[in-house]
């Protein structure tokens, strides 16, 4: 499948005020790549695709009956959460394990790469978000869907859920409240990682635009299974809503950026 679809659509009430996106929900890689010179496992990991997020997206988009738009490829060969010019766009070592098929890479084949998936990725992202802009006569509140491992280099992550954003407050910071108030949860304000990240999903599409955005992380254990994505999509649905319901999140407003 040389061709295949780099994005899945779910179609919603374009007029809800919501697009929900999700740039790692999945770990297939075309059959012309075979499994990118790995063992077949590692897609099975975190470094192939964000664990328990497609199901959470599926979940959610039903719950708030809003359109996403996910990604179908495998992180392992381009992350579409980068810039074109990030040195990350196209791993050749991820959390220890070396992908042959990324190195050497020529610039041809980096560039088809970019052409067949990362650029119609990011087109339908832009189609879908101006077609929700159409519909409701006003910019939707765009969501972006991630999980996280529950260790890193041997340490715990304490926190349940973590909230990534840049110079965009609007919509973090209920969303943080909103998490933090559920009983035991613990939310981290740009943990695990910080979310200023110039060129990435959030950046191109929300704070360029001035268009009110939050990146959500789940930590993966706690989605990995049926019973624990439908916890988390009963707990973040609610929270959504109410976001959505805030005239403040649908002015296109201008924050300076800290990437």
């Amino acid at each position: 499948m040389p061709n295949m679809c780099a994005f899945e659509i779910l179609d919603g009430e374009y007029d809800s005020g919501l697009v929900l996106l999700a740039d790692h929900a999945m770990a297939a890689v075309p059959e012309e790549y075979g499994d990118l010179g790995l063992d077949r496992s590692v897609f099975d990991r975190h470094i192939a695709y964000d664990i328990g997020i497609e199901a959470l997206t599926r979940a959610l988009a039903a719950k708030l009956t809003c359109p996403a738009v996910m990604a179908t490829f495998s992180r392992l060969l381009i992350d579409p959460n980068r810039g074109e010019d990030d040195p990350t766009l196209i791993m050749r070592l991820s959390d220890g394990a070396i992908i042959p098929a990324n190195h050497p890479l020529s610039p041809d084949e980096r560039e088809r790469r970019l052409s067949l998936y990362h650029r119609p990725y990011h087109d339908t992202i832009d189609a879908v978000v101006e077609k929700a802009t159409g519909a409701s006569g006003r910019p939707p509140l765009v969501i972006s869907l991630h999980s996280f491992t529950p260790f890193w280099k041997g340490a715990a992550r304490p926190w349940h859920a973590g909230v990534l954003w840049d110079g965009d407050p609007r919509a973090v910071r209920p969303l943080i409240d909103g998490l933090a108030a559920i009983d035991g949860v613990i939310v981290g304000d740009n943990e695990p990682y910080d979310g200023a990240l110039k060129g990435d999903t959030m950046n191109r599409h929300c704070m360029e635009k001035g268009i009110a955005h939050a990146l959500l992380e789940v930590r993966q254990d706690l989605i990995a299974e049926p019973g624990g994505v439908s916890l988390w999509a009963g707990r973040i649905a609610p929270i959504l809503a109410a976001l959505n319901a805030d005239d403040a999140m649908h002015v296109p407003r201008h924050f300076p950026s800290r990437a």
